[in-house]
């Protein structure tokens, strides 16, 4: 499976009716695409941030996706986006989709690591880290999202709501803390969000 991902920054005052319209207009879009398996929406409303994923089969469609798709995204975006950042990824390791509600809450951890120890962190992540989040009040997805040749990638867990998000933190912490001197990982940064839509197939 292969992930894109939009990142848009913007003006907080602008956020809903963006968050309004991609709710509304991105899943039916997506989903007359070849290879579409899923879309998810989050939210920082407070410091004006907007997430998108959207999941495919293969690299093609992800790429073919995005060139039918780029113009309408653009429109839609330009309301609220002082910038837009759009990325490709492998999903590395991923857990069976969640069937949660708006307001569940998000984390998402950046990372960058020597392109020579993927596998390794691939396989620490699947092994060790994984069933430690898992077991965590209140998770209910996650996944690791990989660009190997970069260098990069996310690591991004689902809870049920913003509680248990924010109960979730130490324990998280932990579990990241031992993958990160195992695989020599260097965390870029976290970030927490509002589950706006989430839906895979």
């Amino acid at each position: 499976m292969y992930v894109r991902t939009i990142y848009a920054i913007g003006d907080p005052a602008k956020i809903d009716a963006c968050v309004d319209e991609l709710r509304e207009e991105a899943p039916s879009a997506l989903a007359g695409q070849p290879g579409y398996r899923g879309f998810a929406l989050f939210a920082d409303r407070e410091l004006g941030k907007i997430l998108t994923g959207s999941w495919w089969e293969s690299e093609e469609a992800v790429r073919n996706s995005d060139e039918q798709l780029k113009e309408r995204r653009a429109t839609m975006l330009a309301p609220f986006a002082d910038t837009v950042t759009v990325d490709s990824w492998e999903a590395a390791v991923f857990t069976p989709a969640a069937q949660v509600g708006p307001g569940a809450g998000f984390r998402l951890t950046r990372f960058e690591i020597d392109p020579s120890d993927a596998d390794l962190l691939v396989e620490t992540f699947r092994s060790a880290t994984l069933p430690k989040v898992q077991a965590i009040a209140g998770f209910e997805t996650a996944a690791m999202l990989l660009d190997r040749a970069g260098g990069r990638g996310s690591v991004g867990v689902i809870y049920t709501d913003q509680a248990a998000l924010a109960a979730s933190r130490g324990k998280q912490s932990a579990a990241r803390s031992e993958a990160v001197a195992k695989a020599r990982v260097s965390i870029r940064s976290i970030e927490e969000f509002e589950v706006v839509t989430l839906e895979r197939r």
